[in-house]
């Protein structure tokens, strides 16, 4: 619009678009700390003359002003999609190493409580029996260290197998956090897609939407697409966890045993298996632990007391005690679980076989037990070992994963993070530009008042 007042027009609309500034600038500074805020800018755009062709008539506009273009998030759907990808991966390993810390630290090796100390222990006791079997101390001493043996083994397979248990309950209580989250990004995804039929602003609501898709990427390590909606699904492996404003839910199936875990989605009437190897994120870490990792040292573990067993038993048989007997165990054991179960079979010490020759105070035998002890020892460090470099592989790994997953965040950050000397000058500036277009509505003001009061006014 051209003539006097236009120029009031074209002050008023600055006037409300620095107030419009002002309000994001002062929004952003708000929720500087607020988790998961991304930060707004106001676009402007000039009003200038119609765009529509006129053929009667020309127009004359030389201003309109400024509008408010759009409100943006300060997002890059990239960085967005990249960090979820990288925070699935790095919620998997760190799972992988707390769980796997916690189980050496309860393996206890080197130590002097630890089952290598009490294999070299109990080797010790018959290498004394063998130089000293008239000594009855000596022969308590071999079973008392037998015993201690059998403990020391049964702690170690007890912590494995409550580990275990533990995270066949931390699978299902994952598996419900899913659920919860899926349940509320489908709720988001059907208030977005009603508040842009509304034309309301959706900023807050893409705001909770990408915290809630960041969430289940972290448990689960699913991909999330954006739907035109302005909504966003989530799948696994191509299984929709959440598909619009339908949430499904994650079944676990396993049992404390060390059986491998198996999942299943259900999408209102649809349940379709996931196989385990397809889950990444918190969830796939434990089902990987509950699944392989932990269930292989157990197995490693009950090799090992079957070896040591079976080694010392064959060795004991052909030796006699001073009560006569022959052909004794000296270790009996669950075939179902032998590190669990192992234990001493005899009962005194006059039953272990000491001596090659009945009713002699011969100790060959014992010696040749004592060194059969050694198969065993070597069997364990090789599992502990093994345990150890696994452990060592799963730290460095999250340690080179989290400097990726913190490149990223960084990236991220730059963008959607509010920084506080930013929104400053911007609410100073806006606050400037909003004095002037006062400024410019009351100069045209006065010029206005000299045109009609003063016109013709000689004195």
């Amino acid at each position: 619009m051209a003539g006097t007042f236009a120029s009031f027009n074209t002050g008023l609309s600055a006037l409300r678009y620095q107030r419009i500034a002002m309000d994001v600038a002062a929004n952003n500074i708000a929720n500087v700390t607020t988790d998961g805020y991304v930060r707004r800018r106001a676009d402007a755009v000039s009003t200038g003359a119609s765009v529509q062709a006129a053929v009667w008539s020309r127009s004359d506009d030389t201003a309109g002003g400024v509008a408010l273009g759009s409100l943006d998030r300060m997002v890059d759907p990239f960085l967005d999609q990249r960090a979820r990808r990288e925070h699935g991966k790095q919620a998997f390993l760190d799972t992988r190493v707390a769980v796997l810390d916690r189980v050496e630290s309860g393996i206890g090796e080197p130590g002097a409580n630890g089952v290598a100390a009490a294999l070299d222990d109990f080797a010790a006791a018959w290498e004394d029996l063998g130089n000293h079997p008239e000594r009855e101390a000596s022969r308590s001493a071999v079973l008392a260290a037998g015993a201690t043996l059998a403990d020391a083994i049964h702690v170690q397979a007890a912590n494995v197998t409550t580990e275990i248990a533990d995270q066949v309950e931390h699978a299902a209580d994952l598996a419900a956090e899913i659920g919860t989250t899926a349940a509320g990004l489908a709720e988001v995804n059907r208030s977005l897609a009603a508040a842009q039929l509304d034309g309301t602003d959706t900023n807050d609501l893409l705001d909770r939407r990408d915290q809630l898709a960041d969430r289940l990427s972290t448990l689960t390590g699913g991909q999330a697409k954006v739907r035109p909606d302005g909504g966003m699904d989530v799948s696994v492996d191509g299984v929709p966890l959440v598909a619009g404003s339908t949430a499904g839910t994650v079944a676990v199936a396993g049992s404390t045993g060390g059986a491998p875990l198996s999942f299943a989605i259900t999408l209102g009437s649809t349940t379709t298996p996931v196989p385990t190897s397809s889950w990444g994120g918190e969830l796939g870490a434990v089902a990987e632990l509950v699944t392989t990792t932990l269930p292989q040292h157990l197995a490693g573990l009950d090799a090992m007391a079957v070896t040591l067993a079976d080694a010392v038993n064959t060795a004991h048989r052909a030796g006699h005690g001073l009560d006569g007997s022959t052909g004794l165990d000296y270790f009996a054991y669950d075939v179902d679980a032998p590190a669990s179960s192992l234990a001493v079979a005899l009962t005194s010490p006059e039953q272990l076989g000491v001596a090659r020759l009945a009713g002699t105070f011969d100790g060959s035998n014992a010696t040749a037990v004592g060194r059969e002890v050694a198969g065993a020892a070597s069997a364990y460090q090789r599992l502990v070992n093994g345990f150890g470099s696994s452990v060592q592989s799963a730290t460095r790994l999250a340690s080179t994963q989290r400097l990726v997953t913190a490149q990223v965040d960084g990236s991220r950050e730059q963008l959607t993070g509010v920084n506080l000397d930013e929104e400053t000058l911007n609410l100073v500036a806006a606050q400037r530009a909003y004095e002037a277009a006062a400024r410019v509505i009351s100069t045209v003001d006065a010029v206005i008042d000299t045109l009609i009061n003063r016109t013709g006014v000689t004195r």
